[in-house]
């Protein structure tokens, strides 16, 4: 009996064990269909509302190539205005901002030497003169003499060779001369152009040297800006070229035009320098800085606006809106462009006239329901 006992309370065990597996596996494929349901109901449910300025239709529209580009401001012309001899300065009274004329007296350095000089000088001309009337005084005589047969021939060329020596001696004089009295104008220091002045790089009593920079002139009547490009973007640079800039201070755009193009690049940077005309008339000041896009040429694509274009993924892509859904469709891009005031990139990989998530649109799944506000009412 003990022995039959045993068997039985062990296949009760048994059962008891295999009933509880049963409940339990059937208990979770239930959560599992319950929770896969309430999945489908969400995914189903899930949906949003598009306003007309949240979709934007894939285009094929002309395209303005642009380049970015900046710079200083540049006068086209300026000088500095230098001391061409040495000497203590003096009268120089024009101070930053001031406005001359061409010609016009900055200041001058002190003359007192070179008057002196040129005093010299010219004595020593009147002296070099006496010295020729002497030798040709003398030549004369000695030609009559030889043709009198009273002295020889040698004793008259001696006295040509010295009338020679003192007729060159007295041309150096002259020379002398004339180089004192221009050292003697070029302590007047004058304004080379028209403008205004925009630095006083030295005060009146200083003693400056020869070459030393005593004022700046900038002549504001013409400005351009010097724009630095890569050895590739300056193949499609061209004089005539327009840009839209926006400059420091500026309220609004300035327009300029590429009036040249270096033919040589900058050592060391391989850069290429283009200069571009802007209108004097706004106001602008010499060294302030612009920047903005020269407008290059144009091409017909198939284009969407930049900010339509995702790239959280390893491919950029774009969010289409095909039969009530969101579709993520990957997109090839190519050049970018101006349209409308808008930036605009071209795309290949979705069709003409597909309707595409704006940038503005958050985080969309792909699958989503959605649809046109105007479809809701």
């Amino acid at each position: 009996m003990k022995r039959w006992l045993k068997w039985i309370l062990i296949t009760l065990v048994v059962a008891l064990l295999v009933v509880g597996v049963l409940r339990a596996l059937s208990a979770r494929k239930a959560a599992k269909e319950a929770l896969d349901a309430q999945q489908a109901s969400q995914k189903a449910q899930a949906s949003v509302t598009l306003a007309a300025t949240d979709v934007v239709k894939a285009q094929v529209l002309e395209l303005s190539q642009g380049l970015e580009i900046s710079g200083p401001l540049k006068a086209v012309n300026s000088a500095f205005v230098k001391a061409r001899v040495a000497g203590e300065l003096q009268g120089l009274t024009v101070r930053e901002g001031d406005f001359v004329k061409a010609g016009q007296v900055i200041a001058h350095v002190d003359a007192t030497e070179y008057q002196a000089r040129v005093r010299q000088a010219q004595q020593q001309a009147e002296s070099a003169k006496a010295q020729v009337e002497i030798a040709r005084r003398s030549f004369d005589n000695n030609r009559s003499l030889v043709d009198q047969g009273f002295i020889s021939r040698t004793a008259l060329d001696s006295s040509i060779a010295t009338l020679a020596s003192a007729e060159a001696n007295y041309r150096a004089a002259l020379a002398a001369a004339e180089v004192s009295s221009k050292a003697l104008e070029d302590t007047v220091l004058r304004a080379p152009i028209a403008g205004q002045i925009a630095q006083r790089l030295t005060q009146p009593g200083e003693r400056v040297a020869i070459d030393a920079r005593i004022v700046e002139i900038v002549d504001l009547s013409r400005i351009e800006l010097e724009a630095s490009l890569s050895a590739a973007d300056s193949m499609a640079v061209k004089a005539g070229q327009i840009a839209q800039l926006a400059i420091e201070g500026a309220p609004k755009p300035v327009s300029a035009k590429v009036v040249r193009v270096n033919p040589t690049t900058v050592a060391g940077s391989r850069a290429v320098l283009a200069y571009l005309a802007l209108d004097a008339s706004a106001g602008l000041r010499q060294g302030l800085f612009a920047q903005g896009t020269l407008a290059t040429g144009t091409t017909r694509t198939l284009a969407l606006p930049l900010h339509a274009v995702r790239t959280d993924k390893p491919q950029p892509y774009v969010r289409l809106l095909s039969d009530g859904q969101v579709k993520h469709a990957t997109v090839t891009l190519g050049a970018r462009g101006e349209s409308a005031g808008q930036t605009m990139v071209a795309v290949s990989g979705i069709a003409e006239g597909s309707e595409v998530l704006s940038g503005t649109v958050g985080p969309v799944r792909e699958g989503t329901l959605a649809k046109h506000s105007q479809d809701t009412k």
